[in-house]
């Protein structure tokens, strides 16, 4: 699960788990980012295997997301927008799609909104930053290749 967010999301490898100058808009965006760099990443790793590996983004959804500490813009927009936000239902759909429709089986290392395979990012593409996050994931994790 990633967000459209991604699009502006920058990972810094020097401070990946924001211990320097912490954004919570910024830290979203590059947390999306990685889910879509870490997603590509598997699809390609599990090649030929039979599992398949896809990202996508829901849609802006009216749940409770950051009512706890809303970026400044939406405090004033949300009110606003809320009724034209997708219902939590809608915002399952392609989750549900991707994981049930047999029109999707076999298809993996895509990006999905709306049911539909998206390009993503110019950025989620970088197979070399995609390896870097994938080893540095393990290492964090304790974990050998």
């Amino acid at each position: 699960m990633s967000s459209g967010a991604h699009a502006t999301g920058k990972l810094n490898f020097a401070d990946l788990q924001g211990e320097h100058g912490y954004s919570g808009q910024r830290a979203y965006s590059q947390s999306k980012l990685a889910n879509v760099r870490f997603s590509y990443e598997l699809a390609r790793r599990l090649d030929g295997t039979g599992v398949t590996a896809t990202v996508l983004h829901p849609g802006v959804v009216r749940t409770g997301f950051a009512a706890e500490d809303p970026p400044p813009m939406w405090k004033a927009f949300l009110p606003v927008t809320r009724p034209f936000l997708k219902s939590p239902d809608q915002g399952a759909a392609t989750s549900i799609y991707l994981a049930c429709s047999p029109e999707v089986e076999g298809v993996t290392g895509r990006y999905f909104a709306d049911g539909k395979p998206k390009a993503s990012s110019r950025s989620s593409y970088d197979t070399a930053a995609a390896a870097r996050l994938w080893q540095i994931s393990l290492d964090l994790i304790g974990h050998s290749a």
